[in-house]
């Protein structure tokens, strides 16, 4: 039976900014990446012509250092610093 991560299952504070996005916390970086794909798939943020990139709205903006556009593997990267 595989052992879970606790490391990855551990409750993280969450800033302000990114609270706007997912709600406040703490909540497990798990959770928050969740949350984030909610919000990305309900303001239908993902770029059409290349669905790897997110368009930031006003919100994710704020979350991704004032970029307009991410890629997926950015956006973790750059949520990662609203979590401690």
């Amino acid at each position: 039976m595989a052992k879970s991560n606790s490391a990855f299952m551990k409750p993280m504070t969450i800033s302000p900014d990114l609270a706007a996005v997912v709600g406040n916390g703490p909540m497990p970086r798990s959770e928050v990446v969740k949350k984030l794909w909610e919000y990305i798939k309900k303001n239908d943020l993902q770029d059409p012509a290349n669905r790897r990139n997110i368009n930031a709205d006003d919100n994710l903006k704020k979350v991704f250092d004032g970029k307009a556009t991410v890629n997926m593997f950015e956006m973790t990267k750059l949520v990662s610093k609203h979590l401690s």
